[in-house]
């Protein structure tokens, strides 16, 4: 016998294999926190660059901003091919991972590979936050049928590993140059 709690969940358990109307749901929900996040990102961005030192650090990070400018875009071609209103859904974690990358800059000293570091550091967690959703939201729609969605999806996946890869190989220049 089910309990009975008075709320219903937002994303109800699947009656049968062929409901898939809440996995859809939980998608939907998805690509708009993700979309909320790339926006923020595209308004956050700048400070990053501002704040760097090294040239190679500042060069990968303009490249990212612009890479997720086509996130955006991106985005809102699969809104489009979800027959869905652009929306956007506030991204918590996007959020705090972007207040993290502040405080790394307040707290350290302007010039300084220990910065540049601490930046690199604040990005990636950025980039490994947006590696997971962008693979489970890839994995949702190629398990949805949605198979152009799925490409969309994984081809800004594959830009997310590669922006994480080149992050890590400025760090190691940094790291190397100290």
């Amino acid at each position: 016998m089910k309990k009975e709690t008075g709320t219903e969940p937002k994303f109800n358990a699947l009656e049968t294999p062929e409901d898939d109307n809440a996995i859809l749901e939980l998608f939907k929900d998805g690509i708009m926190d993700i979309y909320w996040a790339e926006n923020h990102l595209v308004k956050n961005l700048p400070k990053m660059i501002a704040a760097a030192t090294s040239k190679d650090l500042k060069k990968a990070i303009e490249n990212h901003l612009e890479e997720t400018k086509t996130h955006v875009a991106r985005l809102e071609d699969i809104f489009g091919l979800l027959n869905e209103k652009v929306l956007a859904k506030k991204c918590d974690a996007m959020e705090g991972l972007t207040k993290e990358g502040e405080g790394i800059i307040e707290s350290t000293e302007a010039g300084t590979d220990a910065r540049d570091i601490g930046i690199i550091l604040a990005s990636q967690k950025v980039e490994h936050y947006e590696i997971a959703t962008y693979g489970g939201l890839a994995a949702l729609a190629t398990h949805l049928g949605l198979v152009d969605v799925a490409g969309l999806l994984n081809n800004t996946l594959t830009e997310e590993n590669t922006a994480d890869k080149k992050l890590t190989d400025v760090t190691k220049t940094i790291i190397k140059k100290a």
